[in-house]
């Protein structure tokens, strides 16, 4: 009878510490968290910050450079940042005024198929300098990706194009892309996006992208573009008059090809990563009042769950398009009324002359 699992783990004896801490260091993230509750040695062995640290920079690339992260030390005070509230149960009563453009701090990372394709750290929100301004007014938005050739500041470029290496379906002709579809279900399994925004003041944060798409268009505007959205559903203030807003996240990226004899090479490129918040009537929410959605967002409960993250979208939409249907009534209402008055005067004007 064959030894079982159990007698040649006895027999082999308890495993060395630097063995069992080399395997811990090639562990994801949930199961470093679980393995930590199996014995206190094990316990402490997952308290080892440059382990986390690890995951952290494998799950989010941009987090390798902290740099953007404490630019602003000194004016924001980020090594006594615990004396600007007295109990933790203070960061709840924060009001919208606190959540300043300066405070935040976006981390924001694009991988195709476990490739980093586009990963940076904004410090504060981009134009957001003249805050009592237009900012106020304007139409909330960041971009992160104006142009596919666009240089990081240390003159490197700003992210790593998707190979067919990578697993990206080559597309030799835009019809047949039309009728099979290949390219655009690989980027619509493969594609992810996180948007973790911070307030650096209240150590608060939450992923406002939803990491896997939520819709899209293919060979928009162009036969090579294609526009993928992602996001999530935020709460709204109680006075406005949407009690949610979405915060839509899109990516648009270009497809080129390159004959390599008889073989085609297709490449990869982002054009655009921007980021908007839009009520329910598809109207752009201004800077004033996104800043307010977002303090709330932070403050609010929060879900790992995409399947959350899918139904609260669906049933944003659902209610967005009731709306839209009562809106498109209520105005044909309107104008049947505007027409039987129009006719009642004219019969009542030609009633006199006559």
């Amino acid at each position: 009878m064959a030894p079982t699992r159990l007698a040649v783990a006895r027999e082999a004896g308890p495993l060395n510490n630097d063995i069992v801490y080399e395997v811990l260091r090639r562990v994801d993230p949930v199961t470093l968290a679980t393995a930590s509750c199996v014995s206190s040695g094990i316990k402490s062995m997952t308290e080892d910050e440059a382990m986390w640290e690890k995951c952290c920079n494998e799950r989010w690339p941009s987090t390798k450079d902290p740099e953007p992260m404490v630019r602003d030390e000194d004016e924001y005070g980020m090594k006594d940042c615990d004396a600007w509230w007295d109990d933790e149960d203070d960061l709840e009563s924060h009001e919208p005024s606190d959540l300043s453009p300066s405070n935040l701090i976006s981390i924001v990372d694009v991988v195709y198929n476990g490739k980093s394709v586009f990963s940076r750290t904004v410090q504060g929100i981009p134009g957001a300098d003249d805050f009592l301004g237009w900012f106020s007014n304007c139409p909330f938005r960041i971009d992160l990706l104006k142009s596919p050739e666009e240089e990081d500041e240390r003159g490197h470029e700003a992210q790593a194009p998707v190979l067919v290496t990578d697993g990206l379906p080559s597309i030799t002709s835009v019809e047949k892309e039309r009728k099979d579809g290949k390219f655009w279900k690989a980027l619509w399994d493969n594609m992810r996006v996180s948007w973790i925004l911070i307030n650096k003041k209240t150590k608060q944060m939450a992923n406002l992208a939803s990491w896997r798409p939520l819709g899209g268009l293919r060979h928009w505007p162009c036969d090579e573009d294609f526009l993928i959205r992602f996001g999530s559903i935020l709460p709204a203030n109680r006075d406005s008059l949407c009690s949610a807003v979405q915060c839509n996240i899109v990516m648009k990226c270009r497809f080129s090809n390159l004959d390599v004899g008889e073989t085609v090479n297709t490449t990869l490129r982002l054009t655009e990563l921007s980021m908007q918040l839009e009520d329910m009537g598809g109207a752009h929410v201004n800077g004033k009042d996104s800043l307010a959605i977002l303090h709330k967002a932070l403050n609010c409960p929060k879900s790992r769950a995409h399947v959350e993250v899918l139904n609260s979208y669906h049933q944003y939409l659902k209610v967005q398009s009731e709306l839209k249907e009562k809106k498109i009534r209520h105005e044909g209402r309107l104008d049947t009324a505007a027409v039987v008055s129009g006719i009642g005067v004219f019969v009542f004007i030609c009633y006199f002359i006559i």
